[in-house]
This record gives structure tokens, C-alpha cells and sequence, in this order.
């Protein structure tokens, strides 16, 4: 394999990897934040025991999400020093905002809720917790921003002598349409996500009959979360595919193995055959939905593959310019059908522990829910990957669209034996990584919530420092 082939591989494992702890983070850290605010308003030890125990998760899986991720940004100078050289100054904008203002904002009030416990005011120490979710939030924003200037690039110009792109807006590149819907898709996926998870773990000690009051609450308030979060992903989907396919209709006719353009364009459920050919076989599809999803009218036209590599020659020049249609078709398909999987799974739930019923715990009913709570973990951020995939792989042969070529972008003097060590090298640390992080995981989850917890950590704060106080009296006199 050549130095690009593998670059490109390394970048996607690194990638991928990375975003598996990405919206457990960003979810993971509003439901400890609501958790923690229901005891606040309450009083209820339940939730300060769902606080401490997901807080202990989230913070793993943070953890985890910060040392994954520094390795994305040496990737751009080590392998793709040619894209960074070009993009730098646009690209490094949101890069830096993110690193200075965002994680500086979430780490620093993490540390202050992670030290804070009985040493800052109730409700002060609530407040940090909120700010670092917000601040995951806001981190996800920048990091959106710049990845939508790859998809769609504004807010720049060309220098004429050094070929670079300069920024010359901010705001254009911060605020244009296709970063903002792509961070509310983002954050509604990540709202699911961490919802699933916590919907699995909790609903597997329900039906353990393990915990069962401490973690009733958590299944239902993560089931209505999921179901929310899946109303939202797909209306920001919708909204998404139809900037899509006014700026990239090439990934939207991928995304259905559409060759020929169609004014009564079907979405097809299953198709066979080799869909890199000239032609696909569907079997199953529904009349006019592609229509509707790229144009919002079921008879409208949608461009098909061969008219626009057409387009895109005369346009750009001779070259290919189709994206790896298979990969497009099937990941765009398993992101929309995992997310519906986990909603099934939010409906299904409210219905089994409705009215405050529960099954016993040698049931059948029983250990289904236990087998499909353990699965139901995976699914989103299975959607979460194909996603990722699809989003990037449906921009190929373009790694800026319209402006640079992926195979245009590698570094020159980049060797592919170097490639391969590095490459090796991080899948090696990951493996590890990812052995640790679920094993750290397993051994918290079986412990369960902390039982030996106080109704107010607080108010039994302040007692121990006056009882200290009084006794520093008596020895001094």
C-alpha cells in the first residue's frame, strides 16, 4: 500500500476511535449535571448515589476522550503536512479557539466538581458541572466548524503568491449553515447515545434485581432522553441532507447509489450487486422518498452520479470523481437504522417498567432485556462511526471540497514504511487503551451506586470543620 492509502487509514482508525468517547462525554456530562440538580432540588439520596456512580463513568470515559484525541492534531503535521501548509490559517482558527476557550473552560470546572465535593457551596458545586457540560458542548461547536469548512469552505481567499487559503471572516466560518445544523445533529446523537448508555447499564441492574430503586428512575429519565434525542437527530438529519445536496449532491447521490438523475427519486431499503458498477439492483425502496429527503417535494429531481461526474469534469477537470459508492450507500443506511434500533429500545423499556412494574429477575422477559440492554451500549455509537464515515468518506476524492484532493494533501517526503510504524504503533496503544477503559468500566458498573452515602456530604462538612475548629480552641487554651 502506498503512504496515502495508509495515511488515510490511520487517520480514519484514529478518527473513529477518538468519537466513540466524544458523545458519551458531551451527553455523559448533562446527565450527571441533571442527576446532581434533582438531588440538589430534592434531597433525595437516590440521586446523589446516580450522580456519584455515572460520575465515576463519565469521568473514565473523559479521560480516555483527551488522550485519543491529542493524537488527531500531530496527525495533521506528520501526514497531511501539505493540507495544513494550505488550511492553516483557516483550519488553526476553530482548532484554537477550541483548545483555549472550550477544553479550557470544560477541564477547568471539571477539576473544580471533581475537588469540590464538601468543599464549595451546594449549589456552587453544582454549578461547575454545568459549566464543564456546556464547555463539551461549545468544544464540539469549534471542532464542528472547522470540519464544515472542509465540507463547505466560505469565509476565505486564495493568496496569489502563496497559493495558501486566508481567513478573511470568522463569523462566516463559525456561523455558516452547514456548521450549525451539523452540531445540533451532533449534539442530539450525542444525547442519544449517552442515553443508551445509561438506559443499558441501568436497565441491566433492574432486571438483576440489583439496585432497583436507586436505578428505576435512571431508566426512565434515559428513555425519555433517547426518544427526544431521536426526534431531534432526525429533523436535523432532514434539515443536513438538504444543505447536502445543494452543496455536495454527489455525496447524496452516493448515499443512494443513484447513477441516472430521477424526478421521482426512491430511497431503497436493501439493495445487491456491485454498487461501484454503472448500476445498482434495489430490491426493496420506497417511490419518491429520496426526492423528498434531498428537496422536501416527493417529485422533485435529484441529480444522479453520472450526470454529475459530468458536471464535476467540466467544472474541475479531468479525474474522478465519485466517491466509493458502496461504503457511502451501506454506512448511510446502518447510521439511520442503529438510531431507530435504540429508540425501539427507549419505547420498549417505558413499557416494561411502567406503572412502577418490574419483571423478576430469573424471567424470561428478563434476561431478553439484560441480553438487549448489552447490546443496546453499541448501537449508537455504531450510528456514530457510520456517520462519521459517511459524512467523510461521501467527500471523496476531496479533502477540502472543490478546493484540494485528498491525494493531493498527504506529506511528500512521508515514507509509507513510516506511515506503517506509526499506524501500528497507535493501534497497539489503543488495543491497550481500550482493554483498560472497559475493564475499569465493568469492575465500577458491577460495584454499582456507592451505598455507604449521606443524605447531605455538605451540611456533614461544615459540621466536621466546626467540630475541627473547636477542638484547635481547646488545645490553644
Amino acid at each position: 500500500m502506498e503512504a496515502l492509502d495508509l495515511a488515510r487509514w490511520q487517520f480514519g482508525i484514529t478518527t473513529v476511535y477518538h468519537f466513540l468517547f466524544v458523545p458519551l462525554t458531551i451527553g455523559g456530562a448533562f446527565f450527571v449535571a441533571g442527576f446532581q440538580t434533582a438531588w440538589v432540588r430534592t434531597g433525595n439520596p437516590r440521586y446523589l448515589q446516580l450522580t456519584k456512580f455515572f460520575g465515576k463513568l463519565f469521568l473514565i470515559n473523559f479521560a480516555m476522550g483527551v488522550v485519543t484525541g491529542i493524537v488527531q492534531e500531530f496527525q495533521f503535521g506528520m501526514n497531511w503536512s501539505v493540507y495544513s501548509r494550505f488550511v492553516g490559517d483557516v483550519f488553526g482558527a476553530p482548532l484554537a479557539m477550541e483548545g483555549l476557550l472550550a477544553f479550557f473552560l470544560e477541564s477547568t470546572f471539571l477539576g473544580l466538581w471533581i475537588f469540590g465535593w464538601d468543599r464549595l457551596p451546594k449549589k456552587l458545586h453544582l454549578a461547575t458541572i454545568w459549566a464543564a457540560a456546556f464547555g463539551t458542548m461549545i468544544s464540539a461547536y469549534f471542532i464542528l466548524a472547522a470540519n464544515a469548512w472542509m465540507q463547505h469552505p466560505v469565509g476565505y481567499v486564495i493568496d496569489p503568491e502563496t497559493g495558501r487559503a486566508v481567513l478573511t471572516s470568522i463569523g462566516t466560518v463559525l456561523f455558516q449553515n452547514t456548521a450549525v445544523i451539523a452540531f445540533f445533529h451532533t449534539i442530539f446523537a450525542a444525547f442519544l447515545t449517552a442515553g443508551a448508555a445509561v438506559a443499558a447499564i441501568a436497565g441491566f441492574k433492574l432486571m438483576k434485581g440489583k439496585q432497583v430503586e436507586v436505578f428505576r428512575p435512571a431508566v426512565k429519565a434515559s428513555s425519555v432522553v433517547i426518544l427526544l434525542a431521536a426526534v431531534g437527530v432526525a429533523v436535523t438529519g432532514d434539515m443536513d441532507a438538504k444543505i447536502m445536496v445543494e452543496q455536495q449532491p454527489m455525496k447524496m447521490a452516493a448515499a443512494e447509489a443513484l447513477y441516472e438523475t430521477s424526478s421521482d427519486a426512491p430511497f431503497s431499503i436493501l439493495s445487491v450487486g456491485d454498487l461501484s458498477g454503472s448500476e445498482a439492483t434495489h430490491l426493496i425502496e420506497v417511490p419518491g422518498l429520496l426526492s423528498w429527503m434531498a428537496t422536501g417535494s416527493f417529485g422533485a429531481e435529484v441529480q444522479g452520479i453520472n450526470n454529475l461526474q459530468e458536471e464535476y469534469v467540466a467544472t474541475y477537470g479531468p479525474g474522478n470523481y465519485v466517491p466509493y459508492v458502496p461504503v457511502t450507500y451501506w454506512s448511510f443506511r446502518l447510521m439511520i437504522g442503529l438510531g431507530m434500533l435504540a429508540a425501539a429500545f427507549a419505547l420498549w423499556s417505558l413499557w416494561v417498567f411502567r406503572r412502577q412494574r418490574l419483571p423478576q429477575p430469573e424471567s424470561r422477559l428478563a434476561k431478553i432485556y439484560a441480553a438487549a440492554a448489552t447490546v443496546l451500549v453499541l448501537l449508537p455509537l455504531a450510528a456514530n462511526s457510520f456517520g462519521w464515515i459517511f459524512t467523510e468518506m461521501g467527500r471523496q476524492p476531496w479533502i477540502v471540497f472543490g478546493l484540494q484532493q485528498t491525494a493531493d494533501a498527504v506529506s511528500p517526503l512521508v515514507s509509507a514504511t513510516e506511515v506503517w510504524i506509526t499506524m501500528l504503533g497507535f493501534t497497539l496503544v489503543y488495543l491497550i487503551l481500550a482493554i483498560i477503559e472497559v475493564k475499569l468500566l465493568l469492575v465500577y458498573i458491577r460495584r454499582g451506586a456507592p451505598e455507604d452515602i449521606v443524605a447531605d456530604p455538605y451540611a456533614d462538612a461544615v459540621a466536621a470543620e466546626k467540630s475541627d475548629a473547636d477542638k484547635e480552641l481547646y488545645f490553644a487554651y
